[in-house]
């Protein structure tokens, strides 16, 4: 049998009976504050949907609220990405190379809600279903236009054509910021290397050559401009100027009567 103390202690209406309720209640309104808050990390932006539709523009990094229960958080990097792709594809002369293209990309960070709600459900779907199908694509489109001796002698520069290719791709949709691109690890037929060389090796020696004649051509103009420089005043000129005072005859001045005669400077006694 219960004491009275004891009946008290369970009474409903009792204070103990108010202050569990109060602690319920506490508790709750802390469990709905942690729903409601959240924090999106530096280098990362949120969007937030409300029952699987997105609400508004993508949450920055800082604290951040939402609604409890009937909103949820999808997180989005916005760092910058560096993804290797190993790819085959063909030359314009049908032949197969092999090489790692290594892109450097970022999300915009306003474009991460459109993003979510047409192409990319999360943040690991943007290279596969965003990157990846452009690059490859540019990759096949720069190489089918150009024979394999012509890639391996003009490598960079065709590095640089495949990143412009895959940022004009990409800015179609405006999803991602594409921010450097890298071709390397070429592999070809070894026949076809001996033949890469050998049209290298040309190319020096015509350049060599065609060296070689401009210098000869400016050396031929040098010398013609000169002769036709020096008339008979002029040569007269030099003449006097290097005289060394010994010498006892020295030719006329151009243009006298009868040609050009002897002058007497001096005589040695």
């Amino acid at each position: 049998m219960q004491t009275p103390s004891q009946m008290r202690s369970v009474t409903p209406g009792g204070p103990e009976g108010g202050l569990v309720a109060i602690l319920g209640l506490v508790l709750a309104a802390l469990l709905l504050l942690s729903q409601a808050l959240f924090v999106v990390p530096a280098g990362e932006v949120a969007v937030v949907t409300t029952l699987g539709k997105v609400s508004g523009a993508s949450r920055q990094p800082g604290l951040n609220t939402k609604l409890p229960l009937v909103q949820q958080v999808w997180p989005f990097s916005i760092r910058t990405q560096v993804r290797p792709e190993n790819f085959a594809t063909l030359t314009k002369d049908l032949q197969v190379i092999e090489a790692t293209a290594t892109i450097k990309y970022a999300l915009r960070a306003d474009q991460a809600g459109r993003a979510y709600s047409t192409i990319a459900s999360s943040d690991r779907d943007i290279y596969p279903r965003i990157i990846q199908p452009s690059l490859l694509k540019a990759l096949k489109s720069v190489f089918s236009q150009y024979e394999l001796v012509t890639i391996a002698s003009e490598w960079n520069d065709i590095s640089t054509l495949v990143e412009e290719t895959v940022a004009d791709e990409l800015q179609q949709f405006d999803y991602v910021q594409v921010l450097g691109l890298d071709l390397t690890g070429l592999e070809i037929a070894e026949e076809y290397r001996a033949a890469i060389e050998q049209k290298q090796i040309a190319e020096q020696q015509l350049l060599r050559a065609q060296t070689e004649v401009k210098i000869a051509e400016q050396e031929a103009l040098r010398y013609d401009t000169l002769n036709k420089s020096l008339d008979d005043r002029v040569l007269y000129k030099l003449f006097l100027d290097k005289w060394d005072g010994m010498t006892q005859v020295v030719p006329g001045l151009p243009g006298t009567n009868g040609g050009m005669p002897s002058v007497i400077v001096g005589s040695k006694k």
